[in-house]
């Protein structure tokens, strides 16, 4: 066992000189307390000294609160014992200048000595006096200057204002001898300085700009002072301004109603201020009149620099809005006594008018242009449902082009405010029928041409899509009288309704000018003009396609009245109408037809169109000198057969319309002019018409016969016969002053003729009567 240690002493000779880790832990462990104790004891010591300081502070803040309290006493003590000795001062002058003058008046009583004598006592006490009321400005010049020095503002003000209430000839500016006086103008010259400088310190308070304005009303700068409250007011009013204007671009349709909120509420305020410090005077009333007018026009000018693109809807209703806002703060300043209204108006029309006129034109642009995506501009069903009906299976162009049209004007319409539609409505109106007229002119372009030049200019300008058949020109049709008629009404009923609302509250304030107003009816004839040019046309094209063949020869003309032209002269059993006026009657019959399906629901629309376009035939032939030439012609072989045939064809005209149900004292009219025209120029070669010709009774009796006839298939010619070409519609508008559809018969008539009852043929009709 010892061997065995000895071995491994031998092996590890060094294992004794190793200090034991449980030594080396007692070590530092008790040098580690020590530190850490006499850090303790360090911070408990650093402790008390702060708690001592702060003892100490609070005790000395508590001394310096006591001391300054005891000073402000000590200041308010002071300046009452000021008060004091100047009230004791007056009443020292009082007393000396009264017994100045017992002297006086107890002199003249004496002789000249004592007067003499006397003379020199008062003398004496006047130098005395004159002594003390020197010392006395002295000291009162001397307070006023410390407390300048100081910047006691208020107290200074007090001081001076008291002086001048004791001595009233300091207040009066005529006389500057008296070195006192001119002591005093200098202090009071410095503190309208000071006072001045106060009201332009940049971050002073409304409390503190109220107390220095009043300090130089107290001194009698009161216009000074006025002059000083608008410049604070417009430096404060463009800090806000600019601080503001950074943030347009964040709000581009919303700014304009903060900025006006700024610049009028400012205005307000101003006034306000100046009323109650300033009262009513009336040159303080004109300076902020003035002021207030400048920064409106400041205000319009910052709205236009910062305002949208000006074709944008967005550029539109932040202009309504800025012109609602503004309106209405002039509203509320007029209780102030300031009326602003009209010049705001002044300067806001111009900004308005080329908005407007910018949004039109995009709006033009929009509805003209057929190719564009209608993406986003989704309608209502309310709107969208009466346009599909004309949709066709071929091309929904038309279609989309409405849509687009009642679109772009239902957006503008949505951005107006209450106060713009009351000041620009009827411009506004006047641009919508202006925007309808041109969109009514791209469709007249969409029907075929009435002459070679018309198609070379079409050939020039792109049509986006062409009207070929029958029923697209009627759907051309129905879609313009829908949108006029229905849709448009819907749109601007809101315009319509601000406006009526205005009528009846009647407030003057309120009222639109003398060249803003329009009435519905002549807003409405403005529309039923630009359908009228589309129906027109529409007819026109269609008869002059009905009456010349493609080789530009007229089927109707007056060989068929001449003695022995044509195969239909034959009246041996069954008179009938010429071949040109029955093929008119098979015309009219299909496009009723087709129209019946078209136009569905919009029987008006149908009456009106079928009626014009008889009208048109019957025009056309009134006003042909060709046709009448031939009949006027001294070598024209005339038979009184002819006269009866042509007035025949007048009579069965006429009929047609009355058969119809749609108006017809127009075509009665022009019929009667022309059977008397022909009754003339047929009586000027010797045929006598009451011989000739049979009662009127037969005539009539006759027409409705022969529409029998046709109806029924039995006439013993064919009137295809005449043309068999396809008859395209063109431009034309939808009523006249007599064919409109107030003047339509009230009875109810059928789609086509086709449909007619035959009872309706069998009452006898006068064709005399102007309106049957």
């Amino acid at each position: 066992m010892r061997m065995e240690c000895s071995e491994e002493e031998d092996d590890f000779p060094y294992i004794e000189s190793v200090t034991p880790q449980s030594k080396i832990d007692s070590i530092y462990q008790s040098k580690t307390e020590k530190g850490i104790r006499k850090i303790c004891f360090e911070l408990l010591d650093l402790k008390d000294a702060v708690e001592n300081l702060c003892g100490n502070t609070r005790t000395k803040c508590l001394a310096f609160l006591r001391l300054s309290e005891e000073v402000v006493e000590t200041e308010h003590e002071l300046n009452e014992l000021r008060k004091h000795i100047s009230a004791q001062g007056i009443l020292v002058q009082d007393l000396m200048n009264g017994v100045c003058r017992e002297l006086d008046e107890w002199s003249l009583a004496s002789g000249d000595v004592q007067e003499a004598n006397e003379s020199s006592r008062s003398s004496d006490y006047g130098d005395t006096f004159m002594n003390d009321m020197e010392d006395e400005n002295v000291l009162f010049l001397e307070n006023i200057d410390v407390l300048l020095a100081e910047h006691k503002i208020e107290e200074v003000i007090e001081a001076i204002y008291a002086k001048e209430r004791s001595h009233p000839e300091l207040k009066s500016s005529g006389d500057t001898s008296s070195t006192f006086k001119s002591a005093l103008s200098k202090r009071k010259k410095m503190l309208e300085n000071q006072l001045v400088e106060i009201t332009e310190r940049p971050s002073i308070s409304i409390v503190e700009l109220k107390k220095a304005l009043s300090g130089l009303l107290k001194l009698g700068k009161g216009s000074l002072a006025h002059q000083l409250l608008v410049k604070s007011y417009r430096s404060r009013l463009q800090k806000s301004i600019e601080a503001f204007l950074s943030l347009c671009p964040c709000y581009p349709e919303t700014y304009s109603a903060t900025l006006s909120n700024l610049v009028f509420s400012t205005i307000s305020l101003t006034t306000k201020e100046s009323g109650a410090m300033f009262g009513d005077n009336p040159v303080y009333s004109n300076r902020i009149i003035q002021w207030a007018e400048r920064e409106i026009e400041y205000f319009v000018r910052l709205v236009k620099e910062h305002a949208p693109p000006s074709d944008g809807a967005p550029a539109l209703h932040a202009a309504s809005v800025c012109a609602q806002a503004s309106l209405n703060h002039c509203n509320a300043l007029e209780k102030q006594g300031l009326k602003l209204s009209k010049l705001l108006l002044v300067l806001l029309r111009p900004y308005m008018e080329e908005v407007l006129e910018l949004n039109f034109i995009r709006a033009r642009k929009v509805v003209l242009d057929f190719a564009s995506s209608d993406e986003g501009k989704q309608l209502s069903p309310r709107f969208a449902s009466p346009l599909t009906t004309f949709a066709t299976t071929s091309d929904t162009l038309l279609v989309e082009s409405g849509m687009r049209f009642i679109y772009v004007v239902k957006e503008i319409v949505e951005k107006l405010t209450q106060l713009v539609i009351l000041h620009f409505g009827a411009n506004i109106l006047t641009r919508i029928s202006h925007l309808f007229d041109k969109y009514v002119d791209s469709l007249i372009k969409s029907l075929p041409g009435l002459s070679e030049d018309d198609n070379l200019n079409e050939l020039k300008e792109p049509v986006p899509f062409r009207a070929e058949t029958d029923s697209e020109q009627l759907a051309l049709l129905g879609t313009a009288f829908t949108i006029a008629e229905e849709l448009l009404p819907m749109v601007v009923s809101r315009i319509w309704n601000v406006l009526n609302e205005i009528k009846e509250v009647g407030s003057e304030n309120m009222m639109p000018a003398a060249n803003n107003t329009v009435e519905l009816k002549d807003w409405r004839r403005q529309l039923q003009h630009s359908l009228d040019k589309l129906r027109d046309n529409f007819c026109r094209q269609y008869v002059v396609n009905f009456i010349y063949s493609r080789d530009g020869d007229a089927r109707l003309d007056a060989q068929i009245y001449l003695s022995g032209v044509g195969e239909d002269r034959i009246w041996d059993t069954d008179p009938l109408p010429s071949l040109p006026f029955q093929a008119l009657f098979g015309k009219l019959q299909l496009l009723a037809t087709v129209a019946g399906d078209v136009l569905l629901g919009r029987e008006k629309i149908q009456k009106v169109l079928l009626a014009r376009l008889t009208e048109t035939v019957v025009m056309w032939l009134s006003d042909e000198q060709e046709f009448w030439s031939v009949l006027e012609d001294e070598t024209a072989p005339l038979q009184p057969l002819g006269l009866q045939q042509l007035i025949l064809d007048m009579h069965f005209t006429v009929e047609i319309a009355r058969f119809a149900g749609y108006p017809s004292r127009h075509v009665h009219q022009i019929s009667s002019d022309i059977i008397a025209r022909a009754v003339r120029t047929f009586s000027a070669r010797g045929i006598d018409p009451q011989s000739a010709l049979p009662e009127d009774e037969w005539f009539t009796e006759t027409a409705k016969g022969a529409i029998n006839k046709l109806l029924l298939g039995g006439s013993g010619s064919d009137a295809s016969e005449i043309d068999d070409d396809h008859i395209i519609m063109h431009d034309g508008g939808m009523s006249d002053s007599d064919g409109s559809p107030s003047s339509l018969s009230s009875a109810d008539s059928s789609e086509s003729f086709a449909s007619a009852q035959m009872g309706d043929l069998d009452s006898p009709v006068d064709f005399s009567d102007p309106d049957s």
